[in-house]
């Protein structure tokens, strides 16, 4: 296993004068130019007592220069500690002096946020150590808490060129040296979470990285040149281990989109970008087949079609030479997807037509990749089978019929989490395995199926598990519905259902008739559903649940 320092200098090298990142529409930087802000980075590091070890905090929106940022403090041997952009200022605050950062790297939107409350600098200020706060954008001082930053940044042009006075040449890159271990911190991610208000910082090695990274390598030997578009949050593991390290590390193009991927945004984008791969989760493209493909397989002359051996491939066909000239029409590994459970409907239709695409697993304690299949081989609702390295087994009797928990060992696993001793503990068994806190099963050929989180079951009275993520997927699929959950309230089961009234008035419906249709449709799914696990009523809500940036649902909030 090598360092993941060292395949990015290697590719830096290699690489110089290829388009490395780009702001989607705006500026674009060459590996080398990548090279030479990283070069400031270090200076600055280093004339603030910056040590390998340290913590640099990052908290931004995806951006090229987030990507410099992040760059700068691994290939320095800092530790990153990245915030996503959803955390509030408050909490960045709290948690950059309970990591004891040095530093922290912004942008105008998280500058504007910090400024709202002068105590969130001194909450960080009381680590004696923490130097102030960067603008990700030109190296202005935000915040010197150490009085000398300002005039360190202020010089940085004249440091640079005393450093390299013809310019940095890839001749000067040398990220990588013997002081890098496998298991020194890289990173320490704090999670989001879906079952507490409370994140956790998860402690990354090296080696968990790096492995990623490898991994990443093997299943796509040769992508140099090739295009990538990244929509996922950086400083979420997902996005940044397959968005970031893998496709930099190879000499790929990352193109970085800002804002939210609207269906229209993201299709005009990927038509531009043409990307070889693109990683996404669920939401998105159960948002794409709502408004892009259900309108047309739900009605007439298409409903019937589909039903016609012979006849449905024509339909198939069609839509899916539509939606991949959508995506750019230049997939090579194709749509790989991850983060939460893909609906059925949706996935049904991806595999009758025979789209190119495939459902990974992972969490950030794994750094984050689990399962992986590809497209070729992936089986319908399952989530691959077990990255090369790592191990999985299911803490079941039976791990092929009766559900258990999912566990995992290796190399990809992290240390802990940051000074908290008490969660680390209780997240290993006695003998190693990592708990997932996911319920699962393998099949013969080792495919993983997920059938939902531990903490999100529901014992009913009767003693039977129920696992809500199962029915809330037969009622995303019923007409008007946006998203739902599964409570358990009562001795009842209740179903809290997002109603699509926009869609409802465009068909001529009122809001009274649109919650009537929606209950009734609701109800009538008890007739498939077990005795035990019937729905006792519904609750129809307009606004939609709060998620987190994997845009899973925090489902702690209306439990």
């Amino acid at each position: 296993m090598r360092h993941l320092v060292s395949y990015f200098n290697d590719s830096v090298k290699n690489n110089w004068d290829l388009p490395a990142v780009t702001n989607f529409g705006k500026e674009t930087y060459t590996y080398g130019q990548l090279a030479e802000s990283i070069a400031k980075y270090h200076l600055i590091f280093d004339k603030m007592g910056i040590v390998k070890g340290d913590k640099v905090a990052l908290y931004a929106r995806n951006s090229a220069e987030w990507v410099i940022a992040y760059y700068a403090t691994l290939t320095y041997g800092a530790v990153t500690v990245p915030f996503l952009p959803d955390f509030l200022p408050a909490a960045v605050s709290e948690l950059s002096a309970f990591s004891d950062c040095r530093m922290l790297i912004v942008d105008d939107i998280a500058i504007r946020g910090m400024n709202e409350d002068v105590a969130n600098y001194a909450r960080m200020e009381t680590n004696e150590d923490f130097v102030g706060v960067i603008d990700i954008k030109g190296f202005n001082v935000v915040r010197d808490s150490a009085k000398t930053l300002s005039a360190v940044c202020a010089d940085i042009e004249k440091l640079y060129t005393k450093k390299y006075p013809n310019g940095i040449t890839s001749a000067d890159i040398n990220y990588y040296n013997d002081s890098f271990g496998m298991e020194d911190v890289a990173e320490i991610s704090f999670t989001s979470g879906t079952t507490s208000a409370t994140s956790k910082g998860v402690v990354l090695p090296a080696r968990s990285l790096s492995v990623n990274l490898e991994f990443g390598l093997s299943i796509v030997p040769e992508c140099r040149g090739g295009h990538v578009f990244s929509i996922l949050p950086m400083a979420h593991m997902f996005g940044q281990a397959f968005d970031v390290l893998f496709p930099l590390s190879s000499g790929c193009h990352v193109f970085v989109m800002p804002g939210k991927p609207t269906p229209a945004r993201l299709i005009g984008g990927l038509a531009v970008v043409r990307p070889f791969m693109f990683l996404t989760v669920p939401l998105v493209i159960e948002k794409i087949f709502k408004s892009k493909v259900f309108p047309v397989t739900r009605k007439f002359p298409a409903k019937l079609l589909l039903k016609i051996p012979g006849l449905d491939r024509i339909v198939l066909n069609k839509i899916k030479k539509s939606l991949l000239a959508a995506f750019g029409n230049n997939f090579t590994v194709g749509i790989i997807i991850g983060g939460a459970a893909l609906n059925r409907e949706v996935e049904d239709l991806l595999k009758r037509m025979k789209f190119p695409y495939t459902v990974g697993y992972g969490m950030t304690e794994c750094g984050p990749l689990i399962s992986y299949r590809d497209k070729d081989e992936y089986v319908k609702y399952s989530c691959g089978t077990k990255a090369h390295p790592i191990q999985v087994r299911i803490d079941s009797a039976n791990p092929r019929r009766v559900l258990g928990e999912i566990q995992v060992k290796g190399d990809a696993v992290m240390l802990g989490y940051y000074n908290n001793e008490e969660a680390t503990k209780a997240t290993f068994t006695p003998d190693g395995w990592l708990k997932t806190g996911d319920m699962g099963i393998l099949d013969r050929h080792e495919n993983l199926f997920i059938k939902g989180r531990c903490k999100n079951m529901i014992l009913t009275g009767s003693g039977q598990n129920i696992y809500p993520e199962e029915i809330e997927d037969k009622i995303n699929n019923l007409p008007y519905v946006i998203e739902s959950l599964v409570v358990g309230r009562k001795n009842a089961l209740v179903a809290l259902v997002v109603a699509d009234y926009e869609a409802a008035k465009k068909d001529g419906l009122s809001s009274e008739q649109l919650e009537q249709l929606v209950d009734k449709n609701v109800l009538a799914l008890n007739a498939d559903l077990a005795a035990y696990s019937k729905i006792g009523y519904t609750e129809i809500r307009r606004d939609q649940f709060e998620k987190t940036p994997k845009q899973s649902i925090r489902r702690f909030m209306y439990s």
